[in-house]
């Protein structure tokens, strides 16, 4: 085996400088694919160390607040620019990192720059409201008042975009902000943060401490002066932002996990159907919150969207996302694999048939990695572990039903209301869809896992805290309103 040689060691960001953690400790990032494999070396940051960086926030708020929208959006402009130069080398980050394809990690990392330009312009849009007063001798209107300091906290699945959506209208709307980026991929998160730093951001107006989330992620849940929290991740974790936030009062935005159902009519074009499904579900190793889990399909069709399902699936590459032609990666970490193996043990031991996969890949070039084969199971029962949890993994559950209106029960039936698709022809069909579908995002023939960036995103039920990411959304939660009032 060669010797791994020149891995890099990354600092903190805090205050406009790249600093080393008061711990003098560094944490080490593998790849998935192969874990012998180092990809670079993170802080082991302490409560210290988040202190400093919100103390740096908190002194560069007041100035970051008096610049113009068009100011801030010049810097968002050059952040941008920074990324989309750079995208061949925070790409192959990701994959390297998170294992998912080299193609998706440019589409997402491309996705980031669209991100920030459109919030660039969002400086030059409306923040308020002319009201007409009772009294004909005043004026009233209303405008939109920066929170302070945001706490931003973002999961290993999305290492870029995801910091971006939440960084990029936090900035604009004249927050300053502390990133406690995931460890499983935070070398990624760490370039990202470099662009920020080369665009020439003020002193303190973007900060990012690296470690552990009991130890960084909870002093930034706890700190009094971090005003507002942003966190994506599990339901665990997002309890204990909302327990914190709420006892001292400050704002928080969660989103988390979800069950995303698709339901397959009779009348649906089997060839779509199987494509988004199969898109939907498995694509990021079904590493994402909208990625499509349960396939409820009726009964008139079933059999020929499992028959097609199953072929197209096995034709399928597992590899190294770095290598042309490989469809899906491994999973992110060992945990993860294991925690995918284990729902799939769970499936079985509860009386699901295994159609296909549910293994490690008998590749020996594979040995290595964290990988596990596409699965499909059926003779799926709601009320199963696998028809109710969130796997997070590359399993895809079928569900037989003898109407839509039996799909639409059951596409209900979970605590999670993130995602969910149907595919018919039937404008009736989808339109019941559409209204008794319990879900912040509804999609009709077209797989669940899709966010467009200019829209409101978030779930429902367990899937968020009722609040929305992305698009003008994003200003209900990073600003507050206020209410002026002038009689002369």
């Amino acid at each position: 085996m060669a010797v791994q040689t020149q891995v890099e060691t990354y600092q903190n960001l805090i205050n406009g400088e790249w600093v080393k953690a008061t711990s003098d400790e560094v944490i080490t990032s593998i790849s998935p694919a192969n874990r012998h494999h180092i990809v670079g070396y993170m802080q082991k940051s302490t409560d210290k160390d988040v202190d400093e960086a919100v103390e740096a926030a908190q002194k560069a708020k007041r100035d970051w607040k008096k610049r113009s929208g068009v100011e801030r959006g010049n810097f968002l402009y050059k952040a941008a620019s920074l990324i989309e130069e750079r995208v061949e080398d925070i790409a192959k980050t990701m994959t390297e990192e998170m294992g998912k394809t080299l193609p998706e990690a440019k589409g997402e990392t491309m996705r980031a720059v669209a991100i920030l330009r459109y919030y660039a312009g969002e400086g030059m849009r409306s923040i308020g409201d002319v009201i007409p007063a009772t009294d004909g001798g005043a004026h009233m209107y209303t405008t939109r008042v920066p929170l302070g300091v945001v706490g931003v906290i973002t999961p290993w699945n999305f290492p870029v975009a995801i910091p971006v959506w939440k960084m990029a209208p936090a900035l604009i709307y004249g927050n300053t902000v502390v990133i406690k980026p995931a460890t499983e991929t935070a070398v990624t998160t760490i370039k990202v943060m470099k662009c920020f730093a080369d665009a020439g951001f003020p002193e303190g107006v973007v900060n990012m401490v690296t470690g552990s989330g009991s130890i960084v992620g909870q002093r930034l849940i706890d700190h009094p002066e971090v005003n507002a929290l942003t966190f994506t991740g599990s339901n665990q974790t997002g309890k204990r932002v909302a327990e914190g936030a709420l006892n001292r009062g400050a704002k928080y935005q969660l989103e988390m996990g979800g069950k995303n159902p698709i339901i397959i009519a009779n009348d649906a074009d089997l060839d779509l159907a199987v494509e988004a499904t199969i898109s939907g579900g498995l694509r990021s190793t079904g590493q994402k919150c909208t990625a499509t889990s349960r396939v409820i399909v009726q009964e008139g069709i079933y059999e020929a969207f499992k028959e097609k399902l199953v072929a197209e699936v096995s034709k399928l590459k597992v590899g190294n996302g770095m290598e042309e032609g490989t469809w899906m990666g491994p999973c992110v970490s060992e945990n993860q694999l294991n925690t995918v193996l284990s729902y799939i043990d769970k499936g079985v031991a509860e009386g699901a048939t295994l159609l296909y996969g549910g293994r490690k890949p008998e590749d020996e070039r594979l040995k290595d990695g964290f990988y596990v084969e596409p699965t499909v199971f059926e003779n799926v029962e709601s009320d199963m572990v696998i028809g109710q949890e969130e796997i997070f993994g590359p399993v895809l559950v079928l569900i037989k039903v003898d109407s839509v209106e039996r799909a639409l029960e059951l596409a209900n039936d979970v605590k999670f209301g993130l995602s969910a698709s149907i595919y018919t022809q039937d404008i009736k069909s989808a339109f019941s869809f559409i209204d008794e579908i319990e879900a912040g995002l509804v999609r009709v023939n077209a797989e669940t896992a899709g966010v467009e960036l200019q829209a409101p995103f978030g779930g429902m039920k367990n899937s968020s805290s009722h609040s929305r990411e992305q698009g003008q959304a994003a200003k209900e939660f990073f600003t507050a309103t206020k209410t002026v009032f002038i009689k002369p």
